[in-house]
């Protein structure tokens, strides 16, 4: 895999929010969130459905307007600067957008046109994509024939195709084996010792332990905060044999 490096933001942050707050009338679904993500960082952002995850990643990509507070995202602000923010990201979500009936190559072209990758450059970066993603020898197979660990390195290339400096990924390995699974892990550590900074959610606990530093939401607070190791600390104080999981599940009932 070739290196994948980005150099625009000098700040070691690569996001930073203070108390973030999203209502919707008399509904808060975001409370006066604070967290910082370090630049080529693999950062966990863990909660229960309904926990306000979506809602705070909307923001940050620069789709929702937030109620309050402050953020900054690749150094571009959550209020003022939504298209910068888009421009400096990419995005995975759990429903990928990919054109079933287009080879991989195909959809990569097409996300190039999308992202407004000089066309100088595409041979490049159709190129970079697929020794990445090693979907060099199914290239010219449509996508629908594809199995959906596959089809996800793809989605996840489409994301990379105009260089991001942070990448968000809901839910990356969804639904796929534990072997695609590791698979997919190896390749997103590549991308984080290349600089790229990984915002990831998941509810595989055990993918969790990948992350450097884990934020956890529960009905719209932030309710622990740190390395993997530290969370599961404060949670179980009292469980030698604890583990992430019983860490979330004791986080989440804290504030049922």
């Amino acid at each position: 895999m070739r290196d994948f490096k980005t150099t625009k933001t000098t700040d070691d942050v690569a996001i930073r929010v203070k108390d973030l707050e999203k209502r919707f009338g008399g509904f808060t679904a975001v409370n006066r969130v604070t967290f910082s993500v370090r630049r080529g960082e693999i950062f966990g952002f863990l909660g229960a459905n309904g926990s306000g995850k979506s809602t705070t990643i909307r923001m940050l990509c620069g789709i929702l307007a937030p109620t309050a507070g402050e953020g900054m995202v690749a150094g571009h602000d959550i209020f003022r600067e939504a298209e910068e923010i888009k421009g400096a990201i990419g995005y995975m979500s759990q429903k990928f957008s990919l054109y079933e009936d287009l080879s991989p190559r195909e959809n990569i072209r097409f996300y190039l046109g999308v992202y407004n990758v000089p066309r100088s450059h595409w041979e490049e970066r159709t190129a970079w994509i697929l020794e990445t993603t090693q979907l060099g020898d199914i290239r010219d197979r449509l996508t629908r024939e594809l199995p959906q660990g596959w089809r996800q390195r793809l989605a996840l290339g489409c994301a990379l195709l105009h260089r991001p400096e942070i990448l968000f990924l809901d839910e990356p390995t969804s639904g796929v084996d534990p072997l695609t699974r590791q698979r997919f892990w190896d390749l997103i550590r590549r991308l984080a010792a290349g600089g790229i900074t990984i915002f990831v959610t998941t509810h595989y606990m055990d993918e969790a332990r990948h992350c450097e530093r884990i934020v956890m939401l529960n009905q719209g607070a932030v309710v622990a905060e740190g390395s993997p190791e530290e969370i599961i600390r404060q949670a179980c104080p009292e469980r030698e044999d604890g583990d992430l999981n019983d860490a979330f599940i004791a986080l989440m009932k804290s504030r049922a």
